[in-house]
């Protein structure tokens, strides 16, 4: 009874392994690589410049909002200390005055929000796609089966040795100076 149980466990053995050879075998041959997206659009220049763009536009948003808010709260000083000199219906109609701009500046704020991830989009949406343009070169001259996003993709854990970000930006750098050197000149 042994030795029938060990030959349909060698059998089994055999067959399993029969299988699992040639997936094994294929798997070896796929090659695998993964990009960090987020560290690469912060680090190319193309992607700092358009950082510092953005955050200037924003920064320059939020000023007008903050000098109106001030100015409200001003305002806003300004009818508490005067209430009590002021009959209730004036005092209602300022009241009512004053929360309609708080709401307009709340619209303008949201307006504002909306307006910075349009802006983002347009001017990320360039840089993105020589992004793309890059890694598939890359992956196309480097035989890769996959070319895995690190945020997105589910990774856990992979080697450095896979990871083609800094490829990718020194790839995106040089063709912007390459570019430029190869740029006609004007006499």
């Amino acid at each position: 009874m042994l030795n029938m149980s060990l030959r349909t466990t060698i059998a089994a053995t055999a067959a399993a392994l029969s299988l699992a050879l040639p997936v094994a075998a294929s798997a070896a041959e796929l090659k695998v690589a993964y990009v960090d997206l987020q560290k690469v659009m912060l680090e190319v220049d193309d992607g700092k410049a358009a950082k510092s763009r953005l955050q200037k536009w924003l920064d320059d948003r939020q000023k007008e909002i903050d000098k109106e808010q001030n100015a409200l709260r001003a305002e806003k000083e300004t009818l508490d200390k005067q209430a009590s000199a002021m009959s209730a219906e004036s005092k209602a109609q300022k009241e009512a005055e004053l929360q309609r701009k708080v709401m307009l500046l709340a619209q303008k704020w949201e307006k504002s929000r909306a307006e910075a991830a349009n802006k983002e989009q347009q001017e990320m949406k360039p840089i993105i796609d020589k992004i793309d343009s890059i890694i598939n070169t890359i992956a196309e001259r480097d035989d890769l089966g996959f070319v895995l996003e690190r945020r997105d993709s589910g990774i856990v854990y992979a080697r450095s040795q896979h990871d083609i970000s800094n490829e990718v930006i020194r790839a995106y750098n040089s063709s912007k100076k390459t570019a430029a050197k190869d740029a006609p000149t004007k006499k």
